[in-house]
């Protein structure tokens, strides 16, 4: 079986060979032989897997979506970060500017559907992050697209501290996305010590961008699916397994992937009229 690690053009010696230690902790509890490749992007992974060239992945969420389409496989384990496997977005804007917020900070909660909050951004100009971000860019662009909403051409800024600080100064665009919540940044400490009470949250889009994914190929027979899937849960109650997922993946936590769970991230980056091959390094 082949194992890829962390896709990189130069890989690093160090990541290849705790790469190798975690493929052969999982020889060792499955009774497979496994060998380890990096490739030198996501692309490249993807496809070797459809030539059949790699057999276990951790892939981004755009490379999964591109591999489920492809039909190239099945999502296993999904990762954790703080114990949870997803995560939200935001809409922002300046509290003196024309829009009313439709989320309320004490209760934490929406207070409307998407449709009437997002509809008042129609013609206005928005700050994205950059180009491939899911929650600053990507999956706003869906919503937005989802719901009819047709705002001008936005302004890329490399960064969603830089989107907090543009929406603060109101003199880039109209509003902003960013993630969850991209007001509280260590960057903006010093100078924006006002910024939660000038930049007010306009709607919040539900925790619905997955993190990484273990994806076994399809060639993979549904038992040793299993057996592999049991090994890598088995691995992440090491502290030297642990300690390798972190180190090969940036996975911190895993749990059992359910398909559905990338249902609404799959229709709302597809709303974007993105394309995944796009999205991927």
């Amino acid at each position: 079986m082949i194992l890829a690690l962390a896709p990189s053009a130069v890989p690093e010696s160090g990541m290849v060979s705790t790469g190798e230690k975690l493929a052969a902790q999982l020889q060792t509890l499955t009774g497979y032989t496994l060998v380890t490749v990096v490739p030198k992007s996501e692309q490249i992974l993807i496809e070797s897997m459809g030539k059949n060239n790699i057999h276990i992945a951790v892939l981004s969420p755009y490379a999964y979506l591109l591999a489920s389409d492809l039909q190239l496989g099945t999502a296993t384990l999904s990762s954790l970060r703080d114990g949870q496997a997803s995560y939200g977005a935001q809409f922002i804007a300046n509290r003196d500017g024309e829009f009313e917020s439709f989320y309320n900070e004490l209760i934490g909660s929406n207070t409307s559907e998407a449709a009437e909050a997002l509809v008042q951004f129609d013609n206005k100009k928005p700050c994205w992050s950059d180009a491939t971000s899911a929650s600053g860019y990507v999956v706003p662009l869906g919503y937005l697209n989802d719901n009819g909403v047709n705002g001008r051409s936005g302004a890329f800024l490399a960064g969603q501290p830089s989107v907090v600080r543009a929406v603060y100064a109101e003199d880039i665009c109209d509003f902003g996305a960013t993630y969850i919540d991209a007001r509280t940044s260590p960057a903006l400490e010093d100078s924006y010590s006002d910024v939660l009470e000038k930049v007010v949250v306009i709607w919040k889009i539900p925790p619905i961008i997955p993190y990484e994914t273990v994806f076994f190929s399809k060639v993979m027979p549904i038992e040793m699916r299993r057996v592999f899937l049991r090994a890598f849960i088995d691995v992440m109650n090491t502290p030297e397994g642990k300690s390798a997922m972190q180190t090969v993946y940036g996975i911190e936590a895993l749990q059992p992937a359910e398909e559905a769970m990338y249902a609404d991230f799959d229709h709302y980056v597809k709303a974007s009229g993105l394309e995944p091959i796009g999205l991927i390094q």
